[in-house]
């Protein structure tokens, strides 16, 4: 008999029933030490004092009212986004997944308007994830998205990841965009180089094609960056982001340039629930704290704490693990076992890991970890190595 809730996920038998800063707390009052934050997600860890009081305080006075009218609290958050990036202005969804929709919309609609209808085809690289829509598999390209959901959206192509030879052929009459992670978090922890970044960003002139990223993963001071893209120098024309930016309330958004935001006028792209006023409230206080220069740097900071300790966690078993890679707090162990049996180990030694491709496991902690449960996540890691002598 099919469960009642759609049975997509492999789950763990952990149920967590309360979160405090980087710990989860099981059902049975297991504490767990939580090293992925809800996939990149809880930025600030769980149960922070101060986005409990701004959605306690939002919630008090307006939940929703569609985007048939004024929100202040997303005109708020949108002026914020604008302030602190490329952008000039922002569209609010409720997931990375619909950002993608909304992303390649936008970037077929500018073609559109300036006449060159035959201008739809964006790409993408192999290994990338860009959410389970019709769009985002096809975006993908890989048998894993795509196998049993045919027909596939047409207007995609893949190269092989960081084969910038290979982009400059896939380029043609019919090229819209070119579509990167520049830190593929599904994939695997792959970081574009800064100079593979700047190469894209320069066929992208070139070719007038818009460049479009997804940083829905590595974004939002993940990389101790406010998003992956500015340790290259370069700007994106289309970027869509999402996790960390609602801190574990549900949020994403797409922002752009007005150049290429151009054909997206009335009626062409809608949301009821994308950007309501409770989302929004946390929005503006998760980029309040993540936006600050001392937090950032804070960041950069543990993470080079975070990367010794890991360096000597593989030094010390590697039997387990191969190597490190990643950039500020979005890391990946490469492992020698399956890295499902690493993350399930960990379970046994109460430390939340995620899995990833290319036999990674993923290490996502809140942003504001301390430096204690950084030195506990080395010991609990250790301890789940050991359990493969």
């Amino acid at each position: 008999m099919i469960a009642s809730v759609l049975p997509t996920y492999s789950r763990s038998d952990l149920t967590f029933e309360k979160g405090e800063g980087s710990w989860l707390i099981e059902a049975d009052g297991r504490r767990f030490l939580d090293l992925g934050a809800g996939i990149a997600v809880n930025a600030l860890g769980h149960a922070h004092p101060e986005l409990v009081k701004v959605l306690t305080m939002q919630a008090e006075k307006l939940w929703h009212t569609s985007n048939l009218h004024n929100i202040s609290q997303q005109t708020m958050l949108a002026d914020k986004l604008v302030d602190a990036t490329f952008a000039d202005t922002v569209f609010f969804t409720n997931s990375g997944t619909e950002a993608c929709e909304l992303a390649v919309k936008m970037a077929r609609k500018y073609f559109f308007e300036s006449g060159q209808e035959e201008r739809v085809e964006i790409i993408s690289f192999s290994g990338a994830f860009h959410g389970r829509s019709a769009a985002g598999i096809a975006a993908s390209g890989s048998e894993k998205m795509i196998r049993g959901f045919g027909p596939i959206l047409g207007g995609f192509c893949q190269v092989p990841w960081d084969d910038i030879e290979g982009l400059v052929g896939a380029i043609c009459d019919r090229t819209a965009a070119i579509m990167v992670e520049p830190i593929q978090g599904e994939g695997g922890i792959h970081a574009l180089s800064d100079q593979s970044m700047k190469k894209i960003r320069e066929l992208c002139d070139v070719h007038d094609l818009l460049l479009i990223a997804d940083e829905v993963q590595c974004g939002m001071g993940r990389t101790g960056r406010l998003f992956a893209h500015e340790w290259a120098g370069v700007l994106p024309d289309i970027m869509m982001i999402a996790k960390g930016i609602g801190g574990g309330f549900p949020l994403g958004a797409v922002l752009a340039t007005e150049a290429a935001a151009s054909g997206m006028t009335v009626g062409t792209h809608g949301s009821t629930y994308g950007g309501n006023p409770l989302a929004c409230a946390v929005g503006g206080k998760v980029l309040d704290i993540i936006s600050n220069p001392e937090f950032l740097s804070e960041v950069n900071r543990k993470a080079g704490l975070f990367r010794q300790r890991l360096e000597a966690l593989i030094a010390g078993y590697p039997h387990v693990f191969k190597d490190i890679r990643g950039v500020g707090l979005m890391l990946g162990l490469a492992c020698r076992p399956k890295n499902s049996d690493v993350v399930e180990a960990g379970y046994a030694h109460q430390v939340v890991t995620v899995p990833a491709a290319d036999n990674v496991i993923r290490i996502l902690p809140p942003l504001n970890i301390s430096d204690e449960d950084i030195h506990e996540a080395e010991t609990r890691l250790a301890n789940v190595a050991e359990s493969f002598a």
